[in-house]
This record gives structure tokens, sequence and C-alpha cells, in this order.
């Protein structure tokens, strides 16, 4: 993967969105999506006859609206896995390359939404292990090991151990039970260790929530 793209020139300007609240793709992590509707189905088969990207972006807004705003950061991925099923859904696996900026959204005659994007301000996605040096693993670990301690859940340490920093933050802020502006301030952070520092932070305020028996967001 990174051998097709080595920073901003080798991506495409022009790429499907697809909006979808919650959703958490970051450079060098997998996402696996369950596609069934009909539009969606079709920008599918347009992206893999082509170059294979889609962006995952989220909506700004919540409820049934069928245009809703975008947020302005997304990320790009590349279609490295799918599997059509009997009942028509396709199984599909996005790996992470980029992550970019909406310029603006294209109108077209399409069934699905696309966007003219910029990567510019994430020429660091294009190169593995960007700052990992700088991200306090010690504290990122408590942090994990109280939340987990807290919910009576359990890690295989021996592989966490074994995860470098930028699979380690991004794993984890993919994984994080957060509501969506969380979610949305995790892709926008502008490097690993703000990635890692928020995901720090939203693990101790989850913590005293609980604690005082405050419904978690």
């Amino acid at each position: 993967m990174s051998g097709h793209y080595r920073g901003p020139a080798d991506m495409p300007v022009n790429i499907p969105v697809f909006p979808l609240s919650g959703a958490l793709l970051l450079p060098r992590s997998e996402m696996p999506l369950n596609i069934f509707e009909p539009r969606y189905l079709a920008m599918i088969d347009s992206a893999i006859s082509s170059n294979r990207i889609i962006g995952m972006v989220q909506p700004t807004q919540d409820g049934g609206a069928d245009k809703p705003a975008l947020a302005r950061i997304g990320c790009a991925g590349r279609i490295c896995a799918f599997a059509e099923q009997p009942d028509g859904r396709m199984l599909v696996t996005l790996s992470g390359i980029t992550r970019f900026a909406i310029v603006k959204e294209n109108k077209t005659s399409l069934p699905w939404r696309e966007v003219e994007a910029s990567y510019d301000e994430f020429a660091g996605d294009f190169e593995e292990g960007y700052g990992e040096e700088k991200v306090n693993r010690d504290e990122l670990l408590g942090a994990l090991r109280s939340y987990l301690d807290a919910n009576g859940l359990k890690a295989d340490w021996s592989e966490v151990a074994k995860a470098g920093n930028e699979t380690l933050v991004n794993t984890l802020a993919m994984l994080a039970p957060y509501d969506n502006p969380s979610k949305q301030a995790l892709l926008e952070a502008p490097d690993l260790k703000t990635r890692a520092d928020v995901l720090v932070a939203l693990t101790e305020v989850s913590l005293a929530r609980e604690g005082s028996g405050q419904q978690l967001q």
C-alpha cells in the first residue's frame, strides 16, 4: 500500500465519499464495511473498476436527511478486499491511506456524492510511523488499563506490547466507544501525540462520569 501512495500528488483530486456517522478510518488501519444500499453498491462497483479509492466522512447532522452536511475532514481509503453476498450485499475492507480536506462537493448526476479533495495539510500521513516517538505510551496504556478494569474487560497485553505506537494509537481511536464529535476530534488531531492525548482525555472523562453515575455519551 505504501508503495502506491508516496504523497498528495499520488492521490486523485475527485473522490466518491461514503457519509457514515461514528465511522473512523485512519491511515494504515483497516475498516470493514457492509454495503447494502443500491447507490453505495454502485459506488463500490465504480471504485473497484477505477482506482479503488473512496473517502469516509462523517455527516455533521443526525437524522434522516438524504443529503446531510459533511464534516470538512475525512479519510481516503483503498478497497483492499471485497466479497459479494448471495443477498446482494457486499462486504468490503478499506485500508486507510490519508486524511483529506473537502474543497467542495462536486455537482454530478451520480447516485452517490463526490468531492474535490485536498491532501496537502496531511503530508505526514503518507509516512509510516510519522511522529510516533512523541507518543506517551505509558500514559496511553495506563488509561486503557483503567478503562478496561472499570468496565470488566480484558486485553491481550502480549499483543499490545508488540504493537508500534502508530498502530496502538490508531487502533484504539477506531475502537473507542465515543460519540461522533469525539471521533471527529480524533480524526482531526494534527499528529499521533495529539491523538493519543485526546484518547487519554476522553478516557479520563468517561471514567469520571462512570464514577459519578452519569451516563456515558
